[in-house]
């Protein structure tokens, strides 16, 4: 059977990275995980009780493609309580995932062969996903000096539809200040560029709060998810904020492509947002860990860091030890078993030279891991 040119999009390479270290443990070895940005706890206890009650009143069925009224008000509203932003909920669209609000996004703003900018290293689905719509994703190298994020100069001759960031970023944790995001936003402006703001670490901060592009601008795309503070990446429940004069274009594709959100996913994401005391907790973990897995990857050797100011990840420059990551990464898993992410799935020209480690997973897993990689390195 022929497949389209726009099916030929590169793996993802964390997935394969997973499945290796499954087949590992079905062999009976024990793998820490250190290669997906998977929370280790599950979704808030009130959301699956929220669930359990909806689906004893009565049946769940389609919502509006829009979703729940009441979940796109409390969105909202968190908005002013985590930003000071006042919010129309109107300009809130709930959808299945971060990923359905980028299928949306991409396929709102730009046509076929638009040339979309995105930081690298960066997520690697914002490349295949607008390659498999038929648009041209054009990496932009983010420096060191600049915290791997992306500034104005990197694409001020690149004729781009549209800019893409991430803060706090994937893979590297690190984050825009306002006057950043500014900066931006208002090259962006000036070019007729759409620009949007992936959001979805924001919560899993550390030091400072992270900034919304909707405290600088109204003309943004913000797209955000449940799948990490709120700790529900299987429930696949994610929003969009768009501005007045998107929503109608937005909620059309949103019909067709999906009909709605999981309406069950609806419900437990409404719930989970009043957790406030577990979500804390769970930050609390992210914060020990962080501090343990900064430490422990220096003393094993990995000293060139960018230190996170937000997510779960450390992305790390080993080009001292390798210029294959990949086989590196196999190397750990292989020998220390300890899964780890190349950097080839957030940057494909540098990444080579890198390495992603997630410290989403409980703090015993993270001292197991560490430890492990020290007595790696000291071995090898």
């Amino acid at each position: 059977m022929r497949n389209s040119t726009r099916s030929a999009v590169d793996p993802f390479i964390v997935m394969d990275v997973m499945q290796a270290a499954t087949a590992a443990e079905a062999e009976g070895r024990h793998i820490i995980h250190m290669e997906v940005g998977q929370p280790s706890t599950g979704a808030p206890k009130a959301a699956a009780e929220a669930l359990t009650k909806a689906m004893q009143d009565g049946p769940l069925g389609y919502t509006v493609a829009l979703g729940l009224p009441a979940l796109r008000a409390r969105i909202a509203q968190m908005y002013g309580e985590w930003y000071n932003v006042d919010l129309d909920p109107a300009r809130v669209v709930i959808t299945p995932g971060s990923s359905g609000g980028f299928l949306l996004a991409f396929t709102a703003l730009f046509d076929t062969g638009d040339r979309v900018g995105i930081g690298a290293p960066g997520y690697p689905s914002y490349r295949q996903i607008l390659s498999a719509l038929g648009m041209q994703p054009v990496d932009l190298p983010a420096a060191p000096e600049n915290r791997y994020q992306p500034v104005a100069a990197d694409f001020a001759d690149e004729n781009l539809r549209g800019l893409l960031v991430a803060s706090p970023a994937n893979p590297s944790g690190t984050m825009l200040d306002r006057p950043a995001l500014s900066a931006l936003t208002d090259a962006c402006a000036a070019n007729d560029m759409s620009f949007i703001s992936d959001e979805i670490y924001h919560g899993i901060e550390y030091d400072k709060k992270a900034v919304t592009a909707l405290e600088v601008t109204d003309d943004c795309y913000v797209i955000n998810s449940f799948s990490k503070y709120f700790s529900m990446t299987g429930w696949r429940i994610g929003w969009m904020v768009v501005p007045d004069d998107q929503v109608r274009v937005v909620e059309r594709i949103a019909q067709n492509m999906f009909i709605c959100a999981p309406h069950a996913s609806q419900i437990a994401a409404l719930a989970a947002m009043d957790c406030d005391d577990e979500l804390q907790a769970n930050l609390a973990v992210y914060r020990r860990n962080r501090d343990l897995v900064i430490d422990g990857l220096k003393e094993a050797g990995f000293t060139d860091i960018a230190p996170p100011d937000g997510a779960f990840y450390v992305y790390a420059d080993v080009s001292r030890f390798t210029d294959d990551s990949r086989a590196f990464a196999a190397e750990i898993l292989d020998k220390a078993g300890v899964a780890v992410t190349p950097g080839l799935d957030f940057d494909p020209v540098r990444g080579h030279k890198t390495l992603r480690f997630s410290y989403a997973r409980s703090t015993a897993d993270m001292e197991e891991g560490i430890a492990r990689l020290k007595a790696f390195m000291a071995a090898r």
